[in-house]
Order: C-alpha cells, then structure tokens, then sequence
C-alpha cells in the first residue's frame, strides 16, 4: 500500500520530494551569478578607464599638434624674433600643463586598470574552485601576483621593464619632458643662459629631471593601488608559454 504524501518532521511537504544537494546546487547556482556579475562590472569599469585614457591622450596630443602649427606660423612672420619667443613662452606653459595633467590621470587609469585586473584574476580563480574542469580554457592569469597580472596583459616573462615603456602614460611622459626642455631652454635664452652647447645642455637636464619626476610619480601612486595577495602563483605553475601538462 502506497502512503500517502503527509508533512515531513519539519513540517514541509517538499523537503520529502527534494533531491539531495538541492541547497548545494542553489548555492552553487547563486555563487556563479554573483561572481558573473562583479566580472561583468569589473570588465564595464575597466573599458570606461580606458575610453577616457584614448580621449584624454588625444586630446592632449590634438592641442600640441595645433601648437606646433601656431608657432611654426609665427616663427615664418616673425622670423624667431621677439615675438615668437613672447608666444612660445605664453603658449608652451600651457600645453605643458595640460600634459601633465593628462599624464597624472593616465597614470591613474594604469593603476587602476591593475586593480580591476586583479578583481578579475581572483574571480577567475573562484570559477575554478567551483569547477575545476575549466582550467585548460582559461589563458589569463587566475593569481593576484604579479606573475598572474602579467599573464593577463600577456606580458612574456621578463617583458615587465619593456612594457612599461611602451605604455600611453609612458609616450605622454617623454611627450612633456621634450615640452619641459625646449621651454627651459627657451627661458634660458632669454637670460643670456642659452647659448650652444649650453642650451642643450640645460635642455637634457631638463629632459631628464623630468622623466624622473614623472618616474616618481608613478611608482609612488602604484604603491597605493598594491593589494594583499591572497592568491599568489604556486610553485611550479606553467607559463604562458609552456604546456600545462
């Protein structure tokens, strides 16, 4: 004789039908969705930075090209006389400015990018926890270390230097250290300070002076973006390059 379906001890008449591990996988199901959903929030924040980093470089380097047009128009009038230097010396502090403002917030963009990539790479690492089975699709880095952001940007080993030279706030620092010479030695002329080869001279002081300020900057604000690593690459673990098997 069949019993018919009455209240389980707890009082409910579907824990008596439920399948074993219902919880679990409605956990399971709830954990994937949240952490999609902070990758797809990570991912959208990550391509605004980097929209505002392509307009602020072109910005800046649409206001230099019309600079150099302008005083290359007033050199031909003036023939370098006084007036070109009195507009150079009124046009060039400004341009220089906004370059290092948009080398400051280039900066920012870069290390935040970082951090967003970090967020992922961890995320990355909870998709495996829950299913294991997915490594051999993933190519980006799962760890929060440096090794991991750099299998990320897919950065060959060794290539950390180098990439950070050919990055968009690198080009705008050498930009403005060039901008920064030639209105030192501008200034330097105008003081009786300039003349061959001491003008050059001062304007490569001036360069360099200048990539080491900005050098400075950088390493200074990527130390407040460092974040704990929790997940760091296991000894062992094959790069980039090498079989996983």
């Amino acid at each position: 004789m069949e019993r018919a379906p009455g209240p389980s001890p707890s009082g409910s008449i579907s824990e008596l039908h439920a399948p074993v591990g219902a919880d679990d996988a409605v956990r399971r199901s709830q954990r994937i969705q949240i952490l999609a959903t902070e990758h797809w929030s990570l991912l959208a924040t990550r391509s605004l930075s980097w929209n505002e980093s392509f307009s602020r470089a072109s910005m800046f380097l649409t206001l230099l090209s019309g600079a150099v047009v302008a005083l290359a128009l007033v050199a031909q009038a003036t023939s370098f006389g006084e007036g070109f230097v009195t507009f150079a010396l009124l046009l060039l502090p400004v341009v220089l400015f906004v370059g290092c403002a948009t080398f400051v917030r280039l900066a920012e963009v870069n290390n935040e990018d970082a951090y967003w990539v970090t967020g992922m790479n961890r995320l990355r690492m909870a998709y495996l926890e829950l299913d294991p089975e997915l490594a051999p699709y993933f190519v980006t880095g799962i760890t929060d270390d440096t090794a991991g952001l750099m299998r990320t940007y897919a950065t060959h080993p060794g290539g950390t230097i180098l990439h950070g030279f050919i990055t968009t706030p690198a080009t705008i620092a050498f930009v403005n250290a060039a901008l920064a010479a030639v209105l030192i030695v501008i200034v330097s002329m105008q003081l009786r300070m300039g003349m061959l080869p001491g003008g050059a001279i001062i304007g490569a002081i001036a360069f360099v002076i200048t990539i080491a300020a900005e050098t400075a900057f950088v390493w200074r604000g990527a130390k407040h973006y460092e974040i704990e690593q929790r997940m760091p690459t296991p000894v062992g673990f094959p790069k980039r390059d090498e079989p996983a098997g």
